[in-house]
């Protein structure tokens, strides 16, 4: 691959932050954990795992930068052909019912955009959804064959407006009561007592939201080799990104802290579950006195972001089964074909059916 054609180190951290991250994920952590205090939670998970992992894919993908099958070349290098095949095996498989969400997931933005509320989206007959979402899903099935470039220019852009989109939340949200003071925003409490949740089970189980929030950084581990010098490039992509997710979380979840009553969530918790991202960027074109374009903007960011994920998904596992050449001798050969862009068309028309 020529190195115009390469990956930059910018361009890696914003293909990981569409696959890891999305303003829903502070909404979830805000909505799940009562308000502010999940700040204490989103620390806990950053230090315990977040940032280990992250660096630790950073590391491997230095050490292996030549490698094209990611995770399953990795495991290949220090256990074997056998459990590389199985760990391929395995992420490709347990990605199919995650596709589908994506697909769902781009539909619902789209009505977010259109319609400006979840009503037409929801009152919709769900053959009809699973219609349209087989439709979407065939069409960036066939992106996904395009090869490295589309993808790459898709996960670049779902990425970026998203960063920007998160930022720009946090920014205006903090200038707000000082440019419309009168906009009846909440006041925080920091005490010490508000700021430690209760330890009790229901915390301790709701913890795997913050860890699937974070999740999913090893993903992009097939792309190391596409990596403009991906001994250097590939680990700055994910300390990046390490450094992009956390300003997020934690400044978004101050942002929301003075938007939202946590006793008005805790009343109305699955509607804050299934639209609170757009009603936070509605709530903000409010206090602007701009109505929904916030929301319009950051509902056509989501719709790019849940897409290009949806590529990706369908690219990434696919490398992770098939590109690692030790591990082939366990995989029937027709699957190994590529087209000329390189993408592994029998596999994909696997995913596909």
């Amino acid at each position: 691959m020529s190195n115009s054609k390469k990956i930059v180190w910018y361009n890696l951290a914003f293909m990981a932050f569409s696959t890891v991250w999305g303003f829903g994920n502070v909404v979830n952590g805000f909505v799940y954990f009562n308000g502010i205090q999940v700040i204490f939670s989103w620390i806990m998970m950053f230090a315990l795992y977040f940032v280990p992992y992250a660096l630790m894919v950073g590391e491997l993908g230095s050490a292996f930068k030549n490698a094209g099958g990611g995770v399953s070349s990795w495991i290949h290098e220090t256990m074997g052909s056998k459990l590389a095949y199985y760990a391929g095996w395995t992420y490709w498989v347990v990605h199919m019912p995650y596709i589908a969400s994506k697909a769902s997931g781009g539909l619902k933005a789209l009505s977010w955009v259109l319609f400006q509320n979840s009503s037409f989206y929801d009152s919709l007959d769900i053959r009809l959804v699973q219609i349209i979402t087989l439709i979407v899903f065939l069409f960036f099935a066939w992106v996904a064959s395009r090869g490295l470039n589309p993808l790459k220019s898709l996960a670049t852009l779902a990425g970026s407006s998203m960063f920007v989109m998160s930022i720009l939340f946090i920014i205006l949200m903090m200038a707000a009561p000082v440019l419309n003071p009168n906009g009846g925003y909440q006041t925080i409490d920091w005490s010490f007592k508000n700021l430690i949740p209760s330890f009790r089970l229901e915390y301790f189980t709701s913890l795997s939201i913050l860890v699937f929030a974070v999740g999913g950084c090893e993903k992009i581990s097939p792309y190391v080799n596409k990596v403009e010098n991906p001994s250097k490039g590939f680990p700055k992509g994910m300390i990046t990104l390490a450094i992009m997710v956390i300003v997020c979380a934690i400044l978004g979840t101050i942002s929301m802290g003075m938007m939202f009553n946590v006793a008005d969530i805790n009343a109305n918790f699955d509607s804050y579950i299934a639209n609170g991202a757009y009603w936070s960027f509605q709530k903000l074109g409010e206090y602007y006195g701009i109505g929904n374009t916030f929301m319009i903007i950051y509902a056509i960011c989501n719709m790019i972001g849940q897409l290009s994920t949806l590529v990706i998904s369908i690219d990434a596992p696919l490398r992770m089964l098939l590109d690692n050449e030790d591990a082939r001798q366990y995989i029937p050969t027709k699957l190994l074909k590529k087209n000329d862009k390189g993408a592994y068309v029998n596999g994909i028309w696997l995913v596909v059916a």
